[in-house]
């Protein structure tokens, strides 16, 4: 059986309530996975490849409640066990909190994973499926210039 990846999810933008916080978490998980050059980030923003990072707004009514931050699952894919390993270890000394320490998960044989929640309290993984070759190592967007 074969698997499709990079098909259906065109970007996800997270919001944070403390965009240094994430910036610190974020890095250390992408390094850790060997996706450094992936990074861009700039004062207002960090982004990889289809990830985007910003601070959420303050609450429109001027009062003093939180900002609205996102609360989702993200699953990073990693190419070896070692990597969920060294995601774990790196994502917990940047900062955040263990929610599954290494190891496999009955969701699919050879399904190893490590969860962390980064400082909003999204719940970020690095997953590794097991031995497989991918068509592509990426899949490259060129404009092609004209608005067909």
């Amino acid at each position: 059986m074969s698997h499709h990846f990079g098909r259906l999810i065109d970007h996800l933008h997270l919001r944070v309530r403390d965009l240094d916080a994430s910036k610190r978490f974020y890095r250390a998980a992408l390094a850790s996975l060997g996706r450094e050059e992936a990074i861009h980030e700039a004062a207002t923003y960090f982004s990889a490849d289809e990830l985007w990072i910003d601070a959420a707004d303050p609450p429109a009514d001027g009062t003093d409640a939180a900002p609205m931050v996102s609360r989702v699952h993200l699953a990073f894919r990693a190419k070896h066990p070692a990597q969920v390993q060294a995601f774990h270890r790196a994502v917990l000394a940047a900062g955040g909190r263990d929610n599954g320490a290494p190891g496999e998960r009955s969701y699919h044989p050879g399904y190893y994973a490590a969860f962390a929640l980064d400082p909003d309290g999204n719940n970020i993984e690095a997953v590794y499926h097991g031995p497989f070759e991918a068509s592509a190592e990426s899949v490259v967007v060129t404009p092609r210039g004209d608005a067909s």
